[in-house]
């Protein structure tokens, strides 16, 4: 068995693609439009993934939006994706100054959750040990749903 991809939908392609794109540092790898299906494929994946993804297809993210309007909810029940970060306390510092919520702070130096636009939950954890607490990190309480 292999990993190839988790598909999200998405409403909004542009508000998706800052968030993932801009704000989470995910490259997009390959974009597919199907005008007889209606809809559009994104395939993202993390920096460090992205020769693997282009070589295999795989390990990747696929948003998928469909272009007759449809009301998506129940973000939390897809569960959340998760993401290995060389320093929690930068990625979480640039969300923040991007205007993203940071739902559960990294207070333990370890984990933080995010939510993306349509309310998918993104966990980043951090790489090797927990790195040593501290602010605004170590004080910040939750915010919303994670």
């Amino acid at each position: 068995m292999e990993y190839l991809h988790t598909m999200i939908r998405i409403s909004d392609i542009d508000a998706s693609l800052d968030f993932f794109c801009n704000k989470l540092s995910l490259v997009e790898i390959s974009r597919r439009e199907s005008p007889e299906g209606r809809y559009t494929l994104i395939f993202l994946a993390a920096p460090n993934d992205s020769d693997r993804a282009k070589r295999d297809k795989a390990p990747m993210v696929e948003l998928t939006y469909n272009w007759d309007p449809e009301q998506y909810s129940g973000g939390r029940n897809f569960g959340h994706l998760a993401y290995r970060v060389d320093n929690i306390y930068e990625v979480c510092r640039r969300l923040m100054e991007g205007g993203v919520t940071i739902n559960r702070p990294p207070r333990d130096g370890h984990m933080a959750f995010v939510r993306s636009p349509d309310q998918i939950s993104i966990e980043l954890l951090q790489k090797g040990e927990p790195l040593p607490a501290q602010e605004p990190w170590a004080s910040m309480a939750n915010t919303g749903d994670w």
